[in-house]
């Protein structure tokens, strides 16, 4: 049970890297096109495929940073923090099945990103926009990619495992 997890690891990456290609391969950047997916009930544009390339982190925070700096912030610590993460599964007894699948999902979204870092000068391929109707100030979410979205979704639902289930004295 302890390596069954890392098939959704596997999963994950080879998803999000396959997804990209295909992007890459038929929308330019900047998105001269979108690829409509989901209307919503107003007619809106709810879902599209736009394909746009993020140099720096979440958000592009860091966009502006030197280049050493991106090096190691961008690159360096992510592969020590999934190194420590995977290290930490392997070794831990204390996670449930679903926090050993939703740690899986986080290792893979992030190597899925860290590949692009490494062998996309360009930037990381994201392309997935979600309209966000001015919550928080915002008309669409910033695009994001299938590795943003595992970690989001199995952070979500690591936090929530966690909350409800007491750590043992």
């Amino acid at each position: 049970m302890l390596y069954k997890p890392f098939l959704l690891t596997a999963l994950v990456i080879l998803l999000d890297q396959v997804s990209k290609m295909i992007i890459v391969a038929n929308w330019a950047i900047p998105a001269g096109r979108y690829g409509l997916l989901i209307k919503d009930v107003f007619n809106n544009d709810f879902l599209l495929f736009y394909h746009v390339r993020n140099t720096a982190i979440a958000f592009s925070i860091g966009d502006g940073l030197p280049q050493p700096f991106r090096l190691i912030l961008f690159i360096i610590v992510p592969v020590l923090v999934l190194s420590f993460l995977t290290w930490y599964y392997l070794t831990s007894t204390e996670f449930s099945r679903i926090q050993r699948w939703a740690i899986a999902g986080i290792i893979g979204g992030g190597i899925g990103n860290i590949i692009d870092r490494i062998f996309r000068p360009d930037g990381v391929v994201d392309f997935i926009s979600v309209k966000f109707y001015g919550f928080l100030g915002m008309e669409r979410w910033p695009t994001f990619n299938l590795a943003d979205s595992s970690v989001v979704v199995c952070c979500i639902i690591l936090l929530a495992s966690l909350l409800k289930s007491p750590r043992k004295a």
